[in-house]
């Protein structure tokens, strides 16, 4: 019988094409009514071509079982202001106008953070959140952008994320989705409660500057979970 056991890891560049290809069929697995689209090829290239513009200034994690096989992924990007983020390009919302500080450090941008159909496990669901937003929790001006839909997004107000809707939700990628800001102050609590469920190496490593891409391949590989 095969261990249930997973282990975190941060992929590398030629890797993102396998992310692209998850983040497609996990999308619309998720819908029972959805069947998976011819031009899902299209789509999965679309993704690829996209992380891999933002592959400089971003980190991704995703979590893999025994046999290497991907049952969880997110993608945490420090915005350039230059590169147009998908909150952008899918609801035509400019971060810079959609912030109420006046002072902001940095702005991020949450992505490509899907699970398996059928994973019943919320520790891999946080730890996949806890590695995202690890970087925002570092300064209190910083923010983040994203966009989920209404399941996902009723699922962080109920782990204590408090997501902030900044506009209409529209038709993506299988779903209804939605724009969300997640400023300093929705995200410290629940960070600081299940920070622990990773180990403080990895966070350490996360935590450093985007473009400082030191982090190990594999994380946490003497402490897989369940």
């Amino acid at each position: 019988m095969l261990s249930t056991k997973n282990y975190l890891q941060k992929l590398e560049k030629h890797q993102i094409i396998n992310l692209a290809e998850f983040i497609v069929h996990e999308n619309y697995n998720h819908h029972s009514n959805e069947t998976i689209p011819k031009n899902h090829k299209e789509k999965i290239n679309d993704i690829f071509h996209e992380e891999l513009n933002y592959f400089k200034d971003s980190l991704v994690f995703v979590s893999k079982d025994i046999t290497g096989t991907i049952n969880g992924a997110i993608r945490i990007l420090k915005w350039n202001f230059k590169d147009k983020l998908p909150i952008q390009k899918i609801f035509g919302i400019y971060p810079l106008l959609a912030i109420k500080k006046d002072c902001i450090n940095h702005i991020f941008h949450i992505g490509r953070f899907a699970i398996k159909k059928n994973t019943r496990n919320i520790n891999l669901f946080k730890k996949l959140m806890i590695c995202a937003i690890t970087p925002i929790c570092q300064h209190k001006n910083n923010i983040a952008f994203a966009e989920c839909d209404s399941k996902l997004l009723r699922v962080l107000h109920l782990i204590g994320i408090k997501a902030e809707v900044i506009g209409k939700s529209k038709y993506y990628l299988g779903s209804e989705t939605i724009p969300i800001a997640l400023p300093y102050e929705s995200l410290i609590d629940f960070y600081h409660k299940n920070k622990t469920i990773i180990t403080n190496s990895t966070l350490s490593s996360i935590s450093q500057p985007l473009y400082k891409k030191s982090i190990s391949t594999t994380l946490e590989t003497n402490h897989p979970f369940m």
